[in-house]
C-alpha cells in the first residue's frame, strides 16, 4: 500500500492524504455515538495538543523547510518567510473578520464575522472549517514541495505532516460534535455536521498541491504561508479555547507541550 502511495502524483498523494485528516475529523465526532459529552478538562487537554501538534508542524514542516528552499532558489530567505508567513496571517485574518462563525463554548451574541441569521450549528460547523483550510493547505503544499525535487522536501516530511494533522484532527471533531449534542441535537445529525467541518481538507489540500506544481517559483512563500495561517489558528482560537477554564492551564499547558513533541519526532524521524 506505500508503495502504491508514493507511485501517486503529487496531487493525488495529497488528496489521499487529506482524506485520511478528514477521517480522523470524522473520527472525533462519532464520539457522540458513545457519550453525550466530555469531560472539559479532557476537552481542552486536547484542543492544547492540537495546538501542539500545529505549532510545530509550522516550524519543523513549513518555515524551516521553505527558508532552506528560498536560499536555494536564490531568494532572500528572510525576506520570503517573512513576506509567505505574515501573508498566511492576514489572510486567515481577513477570512475571520468576514466569515460568519461562532467559536465552541461561547453565546451566540459573540458570533464573529458579518452578521448573519444562520443557526448555531452552522455558525460552530464553520468555525472549525476555518481551522482546517490552512490545515489542508499545509498538506497539499507539502507533498507539492516533493515534487519540486528540492532536497528539504521529502515524502517522509510531508506523511508526518500529514499524520500530525490527522492526530490533532480529532478533537477538533469532538469540540464541534459534543456541543451540538449536548444542546439536545440527535446523535446523527451532530456527528454530520462534526465531521462537515473537515471537508474543505481535501479541497484546500488538492488546490495547494496543483498551484505549487503550476508555479514552483512561489514554493518557498506558500509554505511559509501555510505556516503563517497554522500560527494564525492557534494564537486566535486554539489556545484561548483551551485554557478559558482558568483551573485547566498548567494541564493544557503540558498537553501543548506534548504535541509539539509527538509532531517534532515524527517530522524529524519520518523527514
Amino acid at each position: 500500500m506505500y508503495q502504491s502511495f508514493l507511485e501517486l502524483g503529487p496531487v493525488m498523494q495529497a488528496l489521499v492524504a487529506t482524506l485520511f485528516t478528514w477521517g480522523v475529523t470524522a473520527a472525533g465526532a462519532a464520539l457522540v455515538y458513545l457519550r453525550k459529552s466530555v469531560n472539559q478538562k479532557l476537552l481542552d487537554g486536547m484542543l492544547g495538543f492540537a495546538a501542539g501538534v500545529m505549532i510545530a508542524a509550522s516550524f519543523w514542516s513549513l518555515l524551516n523547510p521553505g527558508i532552506e528552499m528560498a536560499g536555494s532558489m536564490g531568494q532572500i530567505p528572510w525576506l520570503t518567510a517573512v513576506i509567505g508567513f505574515m501573508g498566511g496571517g492576514i489572510f486567515m485574518r481577513l477570512t475571520d473578520k468576514f466569515l460568519p462563525h461562532l467559536h465552541p463554548g461561547l453565546k451566540m451574541e459573540q458570533k464573529e464575522g458579518v452578521k448573519t441569521s444562520w443557526q448555531r450549528s452552522t455558525l460552530l460547523v464553520l468555525a472549525i472549517t476555518l481551522h482546517n483550510i490552512p490545515e489542508g493547505l499545509a498538506v497539499g503544499v507539502a507533498f507539492g514541495a516533493v515534487a519540486a525535487g528540492l532536497p528539504s522536501a521529502t515524502i517522509g516530511g510531508a506523511i508526518a505532516l500529514a499524520i500530525g494533522i490527522g492526530i490533532q484532527n480529532f478533537p477538533e471533531g469532538t469540540a464541534v460534535s459534543m456541543p451540538l449534542r449536548r444542546e439536545g441535537m440527535s446523535q446523527h445529525k451532530a456527528f454530520l455536521l462534526g465531521q462537515a467541518s473537515g471537508i474543505v481538507e481535501p479541497i484546500a489540500g488538492v488546490l495547494g498541491a496543483f498551484f505549487v506544481m503550476s508555479m514552483q517559483s512561489i514554493l518557498p512563500y506558500a509554505l511559509c504561508f501555510a505556516a503563517g495561517a497554522m500560527i494564525f489558528v492557534v494564537v486566535e482560537e486554539l489556545i484561548p479555547e483551551s485554557q478559558r477554564k482558568t483551573a485547566n492551564i498548567d494541564f493544557v499547558t503540558m498537553a501543548t507541550m506534548v504535541g509539539f513533541s509527538v509532531m517534532m519526532m515524527l517530522d524529524v524521524a519520518l523527514g
